[in-house]
């Protein structure tokens, strides 16, 4: 089978496509015939040794995946054969079949694109357990939703518009922020050209955001700390604008702010049975159309390396995706 592989830590220049011997199932295991595999920053972070998990080279990146179950191992009843599932693995999407233990493996409701599975879990898990779980945002408050354009932000937003919030978007540049507002955001903020302070304190009244969402850091998160309202949440989702945030504790002191780190792919250890009814109520409002996910580009396996380095640039809005069949566009 054919597969991505990191031969050496570096950058995506390090990634090549090659021949690998395909997976067997093993106990409690479900090997699946991979139809799409999303793209994340976190592809980036891996390959480069800087994530939290660090996989000696060579190695196949790659941590979401849809497609259909082609073999179980013993002790896996919940799949058969031909059922149209996501996947959730260590690493390893970035091939035509991967073999995934059965418990991070979900099924997926019939007639779904397969690129939209791809690339639904770990965006629209994030967001959910970081609104949800960690901020427990409520129905009227303000969401402050940092590079809201991008894959994870803009499932931020339509989170934040489904629980009932106000949301206010930031992003670079007027087409980013045109996304934003077409997946609901209500109040737009450029940071290219507008203090993000100042604007979020015109648009509350001077009140601050409730809860914020910030994938971006560095002096994005600066500005929140800033502009967050007293008893307010910071989530801090990741650090896709490059520096790694310092808060100072004095400032969450005054305004009794929490701030609290969002790695939502440690509750597939920590906390599976969450994951599962997560996805109940995610599933739920992608039926009713609440949902929304925006693939904006499908590359074929052998464009990986094309598609990460647009990722480190930050040159993408919504979603990117690998396909491994072009033929293939639903799971049904």
């Amino acid at each position: 089978m054919r597969a991505v592989i990191c031969t050496e830590l570096g950058g995506a220049e390090k990634l090549a496509l090659m021949e690998r011997p395909e997976p067997e199932a093993g106990e409690g295991q479900v090997v699946i015939q991979v139809a799409a595999a999303g793209l994340n920053f976190a592809d980036s972070l891996i390959i480069a040794g800087k994530y939290q998990e660090k996989p000696a080279p060579p190695f196949v990146p790659g941590f979401e995946v849809a497609g259909r179950v082609q073999a179980v191992g013993s002790g896996v009843s919940r799949f058969k054969p031909g059922d149209p599932v996501l996947a959730l693995p260590d690493w390893g999407g970035f091939a035509e079949k991967i073999a995934v233990p059965a418990e991070h493996v979900f099924a997926m409701p019939g007639g779904v694109d397969v690129a939209v599975a791809a690339g639904f879990a770990i965006n629209y898990g994030t967001a959910h357990g970081a609104l949800r779980w960690h901020a427990r945002l409520q129905p009227g408050e303000t969401l402050l939703v940092h590079g809201a354009a991008g894959g994870t932000g803009l499932a931020a937003v339509e989170i934040g518009k489904a629980m009932g919030a106000r949301v206010i978007a930031t992003a670079g540049g007027a087409e980013k922020l045109a996304v934003a507002q077409a997946h609901g955001a209500d109040e737009l903020i450029d940071y290219r050209s507008e203090d993000i302070r100042t604007r979020v304190k015109d648009l509350t009244g001077g009140k601050g955001a409730d809860v914020v969402f910030d994938p971006v850091g560095g002096h994005v998160f600066d500005a929140s700390l800033r502009c967050v309202a007293w008893g307010g949440r910071l989530l801090v989702i990741g650090f896709a604008g490059g520096k790694v945030s310092q808060i100072p504790a004095n400032h969450l002191l005054v305004k009794n702010v929490a701030a609290m780190g969002v790695y939502w792919g440690s509750y597939r250890k920590h906390r599976p049975d969450m994951l599962a009814q997560q996805f109940e109520e995610l599933f739920g409002w992608l039926k009713e159309g609440q949902l929304k996910p925006l693939i904006t580009q499908r590359f074929p396996l052998e464009r990986a390396a094309e598609a990460i380095k647009i990722l480190i640039e930050r040159k993408s809005t919504g979603k990117m995706v690998l396909t491994m069949d072009e033929t293939v566009n639903r799971v049904s």
